[in-house]
């Protein structure tokens, strides 16, 4: 008896392919990251953020980068947009 050989797949086309379905919402910000979201949202430099909050412009950028990448964004106006609309940041 001759053995089988793997089934044939089936090809999709890339007109066809739809990303996955999100099965879970973003995690929350940490109080440190909403704190960092709030100087951005009033025109504070990295720089000017870490020297207020005592801290490096690596970790203030290691911050920001968590922030995008939880909001699923690429950049600054994205990140404080989606805020707005989530409601992490109230606009007065």
């Amino acid at each position: 008896m001759a053995k089988a050989g793997p089934k044939p797949r089936s090809r999709k086309t890339l007109i066809n392919l739809e990303p996955p379905p999100r099965t879970r919402r973003p995690e929350s910000l940490t109080s440190r990251e909403q704190e960092i979201l709030e100087l951005i949202w009033a025109g504070f430099k990295n720089k000017e953020i870490g020297n207020r909050l005592k801290i490096s412009v690596k970790t203030v950028e290691a911050h920001r980068a968590n922030m995008m990448k939880k909001m699923r964004v690429s950049n600054t106006a994205q990140l404080l947009k989606t805020a707005i609309q989530g409601g992490a940041l109230k606009i007065r």
